[in-house]
């Protein structure tokens, strides 16, 4: 194709000026001298409006955004013109506008695209996703078909038209008629960020919707069981079988810091001596896929060594049998009632209670903690970190109770 001369200006319409005295912002796209013209929707006060640098004066936020906005605009007419240079086509400045308008291409649909993304993760679970990532976006999809189906009234909604206000009603959505927590709620926004993202970065929306939008999360202590509360239920004997059999599979991953899918999925292949003779696991946390290697310490080892004539485990399925994830926190629930502990005890506290009360309380640098929990962020590692400084806090203060009362009896005596 014959070279060509390419160029876009934007300007104002300045004899067209609202009630408020402002005027529209238009963007002037020229190939080979030929001129198409289209409004970007947005006004702006002309002594506001730098003529020769084409954008708006100032540093205030709505500068920030109409600047902001016009580069997304030019970058996007950019790619446009790119792709048609490599069509190796003619076109002129109206093919561009055209195209970037979207008209004459069928809309895209914003369940269509997630259900295709979604499609694809599966076909990716156990080498790219974990079979509980692409459940959340099943969730997210379901969610957001039944949003729209209550908000609009429609069985589809066009990608393009997702703005700032569908997010907010959506977030509303969730937390009220999906009775969603706040940070539940998030995580869900989170996943439907991600179809967002992907639709602006194959221009098949002209902004990104969630530019304005900021997702903060609630904290949420985390519970785990004290020193006293572990060794209760280590303790508890008299147990029928499932109970028992749960109350190890917990107390195992109080020592190893496993989730309960991470157990599940144990073999005895994970068990590798390592090279100083100790016992290590050696596996991929199903989440993350982050490597673990973790040196078995002697609680745990004896749980295995209990099972090792289990069927399951000499046929190689698994080093410890577990049940169902749903009936081990039932019964969990039990033991919980049997030790008199009031938290609510579930397979994934065992996990915090490794983090704490296992390694992190007896000095095992931070490091190391999340190194052994498989965490690719020390942040996330120093969560723990800070509650367990939270509780020598605590345990202090009582301590200075203590010493107070123990003083005023001293000085009554004397």
């Amino acid at each position: 194709m014959a070279a060509h001369t390419y160029s876009i200006l934007f300007y104002l319409k300045d004899k067209r000026l609202d009630k408020n005295g402002k005027a529209g912002i238009y963007v002037r796209i020229t190939v080979n001298g030929r001129r198409s013209t289209l409004s970007i929707k947005r006004k702006v006060a002309p002594e506001h409006w730098d003529s020769r640098m084409n954008r708006v004066k100032g540093k205030e936020e709505e500068a920030k955004e109409l600047n902001y906005y016009m580069t997304t605009i030019r970058h996007k007419l950019n790619k446009i013109h790119h792709h048609l240079i490599e069509e190796g086509k003619p076109f002129s400045a109206e093919d561009i506008k055209v195209r970037f308008l979207g008209k004459g291409e069928p809309r895209k649909m914003l369940l269509e695209v997630f259900e295709e993304h979604n499609k694809q993760m599966k076909s990716l679970v156990g080498r790219e996703f974990a079979l509980g990532t692409w459940k959340r976006y099943n969730t997210t999809f379901k969610h957001t078909a039944a949003f729209i189906k209550k908000q609009y009234g429609k069985n589809d909604f066009p990608i393009r038209d997702v703005d700032h206000k569908f997010i907010t009603r959506f977030e509303y959505f969730l937390k009220f008629s999906k009775e969603c927590n706040h940070n539940s709620a998030l995580k869900y926004i989170n996943n439907f960020k991600k179809i967002i993202r992907m639709a602006v970065a194959n221009d098949w929306i002209q902004k990104d919707p969630f530019y304005n939008y900021k997702v903060k999360f609630k904290h949420v202590e985390r519970e785990f069981l004290a020193k006293e509360e572990l060794e209760a239920i280590i303790r508890l004997d008299s147990l029928m079988p499932r109970l028992e059999l749960v109350r190890d599979m917990f107390v195992f991953c109080c020592f190893t810091g496993l989730a309960y899918i991470d157990v599940k999925k144990l073999t005895p292949n994970n068990i590798v001596t390592h090279i100083d003779g100790s016992l290590w696991i050696q596996s991929a946390r199903q989440k993350t896929r982050s490597k673990l290697g973790i040196p078995l310490l002697p609680t745990a080892m004896e749980i295995i060594e209990k099972y090792e004539n289990h069927p399951q485990v000499k046929n190689g399925e698994c080093v410890i049998p577990v049940l169902s994830n749903q009936k081990s926190n039932s019964y969990l629930k039990e033991i919980a009632d049997r030790c008199g502990i009031s938290k609510n005890l579930t397979t994934h506290l065992a996990r915090h209670t490794f983090a704490t009360t296992v390694t992190l309380s007896n000095g095992v640098p931070i490091e190391t903690v999340g190194k052994l929990l498989g965490h690719k962020n020390l942040r996330t590692t120093q969560h723990y970190a800070k509650i367990v400084n939270k509780k020598v806090s605590d345990d202090m203060a009582i301590l200075k109770v203590k010493l107070a009362k123990g003083s005023k009896k001293q000085k009554s005596s004397n």
